[in-house]
């Protein structure tokens, strides 16, 4: 999980040493031929006993379904990540709180997220009342880490309309897009590095923007075909694939 492989390498060269070491100790060193005829495999439990405990905790990610709870994927210098996003709503004063230390485009996002589907409410069986004196928390984990961006609108989107009407999304899924507040899903970076990020943590329902067909030739063939890759156009047609059928009086079918 870096930008380059200097890191990779200088923990390869630990290894070799340290193998060098156990080669030494078993007195290889003062035979030729068993040296030459010596190996060794290294596996990953080896890793760990050899390099110590792992450095790198994994992704944070919500893997049953509960209300509220969307997994959305960002962009980092090391690669792709997991962003879970939650939403909430309690009795209070009219609002939306946001925390987890986001960016300013990020908290547009998630205003133009509450803006769509309060204008769109009757469509998604949500009453007024529902909105009455409630406040609206989302919270993106990991609060030290700043995240930024307009790519997971998609997933604000889902979250904010899982809280509101009770209904958990489908297990399994993983999503970015940016939205607009006429509905349309617009194509974002970093494909590549977001869809590795899910195929990692063992997620293959992934849905992106229809704009982002293009760059499915930078995804490696394997990742591809073991990938449930579902591309959209518009809110509507990402809450009808995110959402078991049903859930919604006019939801699109998927």
């Amino acid at each position: 999980m870096e930008s380059g492989v200097r890191n990779l390498e200088r923990e390869i060269s630990r290894l070799v040493r340290k193998l060098s070491r156990e080669a030494v100790a078993q007195g290889l060193a003062e035979d030729r031929e068993r040296l030459a005829a010596w190996s060794t495999t290294v596996t990953a439990k080896r890793v760990a006993k050899l390099l110590g405990k792992r450095r790198r905790d994994e992704d944070l990610l919500v893997r049953e379904s509960r209300p509220g709870v969307a997994n959305g994927l960002a962009w980092t210098e090391s690669g792709g990540t997991m962003l879970p996003i939650e939403a909430a709503l309690f009795s209070g004063d009219e609002g939306l709180i946001l925390t987890g230390n986001l960016g300013d485009v990020m908290k547009e996002s998630a205003r133009a997220a509450l803006t769509f589907i309060r204008a769109h409410a009757a469509s998604y069986g949500l009453a007024e009342k529902v909105f009455a004196k409630k406040a609206i928390h989302i919270h993106v984990p990991e609060g030290a880490i700043p995240k930024d961006g307009p790519s997971a609108g998609i997933a604000l989107t889902a979250a904010l309309l899982s809280a509101l009407s009770g209904v958990s999304l489908r297990a399994g899924i993983a999503m970015t897009g940016e939205i607009t507040l006429t509905g349309r899903v617009l194509a974002i970076g970093g494909v590549k590095e977001k869809v590795l990020a899910a195929h990692r943590n063992g997620i293959a329902a992934i849905l992106l923007p229809g704009g982002n067909r293009k760059d499915l030739e930078d995804i490696p063939k394997e990742v591809r075909d073991s990938a449930e890759l579902s591309f959209v156009e518009t809110i509507d047609e990402a809450i009808g694939k995110l959402f078991p059928p049903g859930s919604f009086p006019e939801m699109p079918k998927a």
